[in-house]
């Protein structure tokens, strides 16, 4: 079985329940090929790095699958390309690494860490709280000064104003 991974940005315009339908439509398309889906992760509402079709935000999908043969991809990215509800999509074949990597993130082993609190000493009051009472404040260093950046050559100002109007 090969292993693959597709993530697509469904439009944000929508509402919840044709952006969950969009999901869906993918989902049952893979199944209806014969693939077997390993994980559905809804990274939920990110902001993009640059606009896509005057959109600054989008819902991220992303569903992981394992197939017997690559040839449904293709058929699965005409989907994904006609679809007018997906901004942007991306299919990737994993390897073993990634199989391995994607099972340990969803194990919790991978990602954020999570503070383990500590006990308290004393009278309900934290340890911190108690050795931090019992010294001395020493005042404030103030920070160090940061050197101006060098004022740009006029003909590095002007090549850039330059390239700003023709954008």
């Amino acid at each position: 079985m090969k292993n693959y991974e597709v993530t697509f940005i469904v439009d944000p315009v929508l509402s919840g329940d044709e952006i969950k339908a969009t999901a869906q439509t993918y989902v049952d398309h893979l199944t209806k090929e014969g693939c077997t889906i390993v994980h559905v992760d809804e990274m939920g509402l990110r902001q993009l790095a640059y606009p896509i079709n005057k959109r600054t935000s989008g819902v991220y999908y992303c569903i992981e699958f394992s197939s017997e043969t690559g040839e449904l991809i293709s058929s699965l990215e005409l989907a994904l390309y006609r679809d007018e509800r997906v901004m942007r999509f991306l299919s990737v074949k994993l390897d073993k690494y990634g199989v391995k990597y994607n099972q340990d993130k969803r194990d919790g082993k991978i990602g954020k860490v999570k503070k383990k609190e500590k006990k308290s000493k004393g009278r309900g009051q934290d340890s911190r709280s108690n050795s931090n009472s019992n010294k001395a404040k020493a005042p404030a260093k103030p920070a160090p000064k940061k050197a101006a950046p060098a004022p740009a050559p006029k003909a590095e100002v002007k090549a850039e104003a330059k390239a700003e109007e023709e954008e």
